[in-house]
């Protein structure tokens, strides 16, 4: 699998900004999918461990979590988060090819069936780890809503640009939109689907910190890939031009809708 993101201390940085941001969406959408206490859970592509943390705080002490994640680094520091925390494991383990015999009640993935030119056979072969009646609850991003309002030329070149970056890498930022088909085809029943959008207003930090981290992330896919030169991407003032800009034209940035899906493996 091609994880363009890596995990070096800046990424880690990123993502937990990313995960501050989307807690507050993501317990609303696990909660509307049926997360509930006593449950048995696997948390696809757990990194460091944001999700796996919110679940195990959803199921309660008579429920657990499992996260599997490839990335050593991220799981050395999921663990070290983790400590005292009974209700949570977490392994080293590709979600492609990742098998248990124990069987679970819901199997949970955030940001990472975008990453999966084969989403479908993945989410398929995890059916195997899921109880009769057992769900699967998909949270991923639609960058097609991505925007400022009113537009700013800085922004929406480097939105442009990242979902390019990501287009590049074989990824896929507006899987969100289609998670729900994406299900359908892999052979759950009774699939639901909507997304939470958020906006952050001109006068907030976490706006251009966030698209200018995004970016700092990729820039070196996009300076190989032809999509801009280091020198047009100007990662030292980025964030700074960003907010100087948003706060000139009073703008509000429109982040990715965060979309889930959930179906159920067969009948109850």
């Amino acid at each position: 699998m091609t994880y363009v993101l890596g995990s070096d201390d800046p990424e880690i940085e990123r993502l937990d900004r990313q995960a501050a941001w989307l807690e507050r969406p993501t317990r609303l959408l696990l909660r509307a999918a049926g997360i509930e206490p006593g449950m048995r859970v696997l948390d696809l592509g757990t990194g460091l461990g944001h999700v796996a943390f919110a679940l195990a705080d959803m199921v309660g002490s008579s429920g657990h979590v499992t996260g599997i994640d490839s990335a050593d680094r991220m799981l050395a520091a999921a663990s070290k988060r983790a400590q005292g925390c009974t209700q949570i494991r977490f392994t080293t383990g590709d979600v492609r090819h990742w098998t248990s015999d124990e069987p679970f009640d819901a199997v949970v993935g955030r940001l990472i069936l975008f990453h999966l030119p084969n989403a479908v056979d993945v989410v398929r072969h995890h059916l195997t780890h899921l109880r009769r009646g057992g769900k699967f609850i998909a949270l991923d991003y639609d960058m097609g809503s991505c925007r400022t309002e009113p537009p700013c030329p800085t922004a929406t070149l480097n939105i442009r640009r990242v979902t390019d970056a990501f287009g590049n890498a074989h990824a896929d930022p507006m899987i969100g939109a289609r998670l729900g088909l994406l299900l359908v085809d892999a052979g759950l029943v009774g699939t639901q689907s909507f997304g939470i959008q958020g906006y952050i207003g001109p006068d907030d930090p976490a706006g251009p910190a966030m698209l200018a981290g995004i970016v700092g992330t990729l820039a070196a896919q996009m300076v190989a890939t032809g999509i801009a030169t280091a020198e047009e991407i100007g990662m030292e003032t980025l964030q700074a031009r960003l907010k100087a800009e948003l706060q000139a034209a009073r703008s509000v940035i429109v982040p990715p809708t965060l979309a889930g899906a959930w179906g159920r493996n067969g009948p109850a």
